[in-house]
């Protein structure tokens, strides 16, 4: 049972001020970013853990080396959130709706550097 010889690589990666578990074929939305004209791949240079098995490495605070290259899918809308405004008696009221816009990225390859 088990598998046998495979070790699966994994990466937890920083973006954006948030983290992400990511291994070879994960899909994850990332925060909306501009890239070069023609580009297609992204690449996260901020891995702060490094999983391979029994092996792993973990950053102070980033380990060194190691990158999380991706390729960028689409450009896709996150759910629409409402933000209401109120104060009581003063006939003051506001309601706004906003999107949020995410890329659409899947993890191809993790370099241990």
């Amino acid at each position: 049972m088990g598998n046998h010889g495979a070790t699966k690589v994994y990466a937890i990666i920083e973006d954006s001020g948030r983290q992400y578990k990511v291994e070879p074929g994960t899909t994850l939305y990332v925060d909306l970013r501009e890239l070069p004209e023609g580009q297609d791949r992204v690449e996260f240079d901020r891995v702060l853990l490094l999983g391979e098995g029994e092996q792993t490495r973990v950053g102070t605070p980033y380990v060194d080396g190691a990158r999380v290259l991706g390729r960028f899918a689409t450009e896709v809308k996150g759910d629409k959130i409402d933000v209401v405004k109120f104060k009581r008696r003063k006939g003051y009221h506001l309601k706004k709706g906003h999107r949020q816009r995410y890329l659409k990225v899947t993890i191809e390859e993790i370099t241990t550097g």
